[in-house]
């Protein structure tokens, strides 16, 4: 986006003045817009109608009064082109271009796009391919249907690529209204990146939501997310797809395991993002952010008086973050006190019936509570109907004695219905104005508080090194990549200090002689620079103890492997590493959009089966790659499960950010660098295996020479 369609973009978004160009959706959208409350003047254009609505039309867009900040265009797709050229001579700020049928059906789409790009010069064009966007703020509305939502002060933003998602969400009777809609759709100019740098920081703006098939420029959504962290204000993704990002062939099992999602997570976490599974959490988590607050941490104290909506809140914390802390000695004591004796002490706590409606005991069992020092707080609360409107007395006093208790420990809290209906639009609206977030559903509340969590945590921990955040893309010639075999490839790590075992080069007759200068048992592998995965091929031997079982596995690999290209292979003799603790799988792969991507994980032959991984955008820290590691399953194994050995985590650790500084050393010449397994032992761990994909540079001559 250059500095003019930035300037142009705020425009289109803060319109004085609106075109509608096209027939009757040009009519609808300026209905809209006029239905909308939108203060400035709203122009037609069509060159066959004298009005358009309710509003002067005129022939051509030079005879516009001015140049529009805004216009929407719905005119055949071979004549968009031009208009938007027309617009953009005479200086107009942007185009929501409604048209449809360009590159999403297929080259002649695409090569109409290019004309409609070529022709925008320093329009902000939204689209094409999209229903427009709404300003709730200044009742600015580009959108050729009937919408929900009401004129508001602020409120979150939702960017989508999905029309119809965004249409849907305008009208959720969960409570959420928007300051902006804006719809991304082809992405031709501009991007989601591109509207959440405009407008993160405006006053208005309190959240994003986002809908998410694919980004366009990771690194400046990147900046623009830090921009977010950085001024308080949440965003929550609903990310969809989970095809490859990359086209290309990969040699290695990292790239299939640090796929699409997975680095889109790997993003989402780094940048503070609350990653969401459906549009329910989206709207339920941006309630939870925009009114109650992010909590800083994950401990959550529940209330409920049942003993069902008890054992419903502990299952749905299954898989979050969140975690319920036990009621400390002190608090225990309080609450034997407080509490009937039909009450079982626990967290969440079941306050029973019999102190139902009776608000000042209740604010003294949730304050004495409280005081143990949790983030956040939930009430479980199903408001009756209408017609048992008696009952509304009973729930609002626990509900005043709960918002009472929740400001006085000064943190986020929440109160939320077991069945997502069952808090009406009353009952919502009184805990809005008290500074507490509605939530409907137990588990939506549940996920909804720890991805809030995740935010305020990340922003805590992180806003005084928004910088290491960044992203830096080294780039990456892919027709410069070759590949180097296990040998070449681990002479390479120990320059980093990356530790290998003992090993020598030698063909198959000196193989028997070779492995005699080790110490037995050892491992005989017949390498390749195309042969990866030297198992699947039966070119590999373990525990071999004498020099006549060498002989015997070498004898035995040549015969299934010497034929065609790797025919000219030879062989690696290595002292086998004991004892063995765990596998573990270290991988980076040089990707066009994301740089440098880390995958760490369960290693060996079944690692793509376990799929026990977690994945890691460099540049990362020590912090990031041990909370990663403790993350996984193997980690037990490490650790000592059930008795046995363990291993210094700190060592493999160590190991791992000795190849992140490998990547960044060979920075674009990296294209993929695989270490599998990393056996670790009590003695440390070390690389047994490594494939490495690179283009050669002056790192790799040296050792080369």
């Amino acid at each position: 986006m250059t500095p003019q369609q930035k300037t142009n973009l705020q425009r289109l978004l803060r319109p004085r003045h609106i075109a509608f160009v096209g027939g009757d959706d040009a009519a609808s959208a300026a209905n809209q817009c006029l239905n909308g409350g939108f203060g400035g003047q709203i122009w037609g254009v069509n060159p066959k109608r004298s009005t358009l609505g309710q509003h002067p039309c005129f022939a051509r867009v030079e005879d516009l009064p001015e140049p529009p900040d805004a216009t929407f265009l719905a005119v055949p797709r071979r004549q968009a082109p031009e208009v938007v050229g027309q617009l953009a001579q005479i200086g107009a700020g942007g185009v929501v271009c409604y048209t449809a049928g360009f590159r999403e059906l297929g080259d002649e789409g695409a090569h109409l796009e290019q004309q409609l790009i070529d022709a925008a010069l320093d329009l902000a064009l939204v689209g094409p391919n999209v229903y427009g966007f709404l300003n709730y703020v200044t009742g600015a509305h580009l959108w050729p249907f009937a919408h929900g939502g009401a004129r508001t002060t602020h409120g979150p933003v939702i960017i989508s690529q999905s029309g119809m998602l965004s249409s849907s969400l305008t009208f959720n009777q969960r409570s959420v209204s928007f300051s902006y809609v804006i719809g991304a759709g082809n992405q031709s100019i501009l991007g989601i990146e591109d509207y959440l740098e405009t407008l993160v920081g405006h006053p208005e703006v309190n959240a994003f939501g986002l809908y998410v098939e694919t980004l366009r420029d990771i690194p400046k959504f990147t900046d623009a997310a830090i921009r977010a962290l950085e001024t308080n204000t949440p965003i929550v993704a609903l990310k969809v797809g989970h095809s490859e990002i990359a086209a290309r062939s990969t040699i290695t099992h990292t790239g299939s395991l640090s796929g699409s999602s997975e680095r889109y997570q790997a993003l989402f976490e780094r940048l503070g993002i609350i990653s969401v599974a459906t549009p329910s959490l989206l709207l339920e988590t941006l309630k939870m952010v925009t009114f109650a607050g992010a909590p800083t941490g994950n401990r959550l104290a529940a209330f409920t008086c049942s003993g069902g909506d008890v054992a419903m809140l502990a299952d749905s914390a299954e898989g979050t973050d969140v975690v319920f802390p036990e009621p400390s000695t002190a608090a225990q004591s309080d609450l034997v006190r407080l509490l009937p004796e039909i009450a079982t002490i626990s967290n969440p706590l079941d306050y029973t019936t019999p102190l139902w409606g009776q608000e000042t005991a209740l604010n003294n069992v949730f304050r004495s509570t409280l005081k143990d020092g949790f983030d956040s707080a939930l009430l479980v609360q199903d408001y009756p109907p209408q017609a048992l409107d008696e009952d509304r007395p009973m729930y609002q006093a626990d509900a005043r004695a709960f918002i009472e208790a929740t400001r006085a420990a000064g943190i986020p809290g929440a109160i939320c219905s077991t069945v997502p209906e069952n808090i009406d639009v009353d009952a919502r609206q009184f805990l809005l104005e008290q500074g507490v977030a509605p939530l409907q559903g137990v588990a939506e509340a549940v996920t909804a508080i720890s991805g809030a969590s995740k935010f305020g945590q990340k922003r805590k921990e992180s806003i005084d090194q928004l910088d290491v955040m960044r992203l830096r893309l080294p780039g990456c010639d892919h027709k410069e990549l070759q590949n180097y075999d296990e040998w070449e490839s681990k002479q390479f790590l120990t320059r980093f200090e990356i530790p290998v075992p003992d090993g020598r080069l030698a063909s198959a007759a000196e193989a028997p002689a070779a492995a005699a200068e080790l110490e037995f048992p050892v491992a005989v592998k017949f390498i390749h620079k195309n042969i990866a995965h030297k198992t699947d091929l039966g070119a590999l031997r373990l525990h071999l103890m004498t020099k006549d079982e060498v002989g015997d596995a070498v004898a035995d690999i040549t015969e299934r492997v010497g034929i065609g290209d790797i025919s000219d292979g030879t062989f690696l003799i290595e002292q086998m590493i004991t004892p063995v603790i765990a596998e573990v799988l270290v991988g980076v792969v040089n990707d066009d959009q994301f740089g440098h991507v880390l995958t760490i994980g369960s290693g060996g032959a079944l690692v793509e089966l376990i799929r026990d991984t977690r994945t890691l955008l460099l540049p990362t820290t020590r912090k990031e790659i041990q909370q990663a590691i403790t993350g996984l399953r193997v980690s037990h194994l490490i650790a000592g499960y059930r008795n046995q050995i363990s291993a210094p985590l700190e060592d493999l650790v160590d190991l791992i950010l000795r190849v992140t500084y490998l990547a960044e050393s060979l920075g674009a010449a990296l294209g993929e660098l695989e270490l599998n397994p990393v056996l670790v032992s009590p003695s440390g761990p070390v690389a047994v295996d490594a494939v490495l994909r690179a283009a050669p540079n002056e790192l790799l001559a040296s050792d080369e020479e």
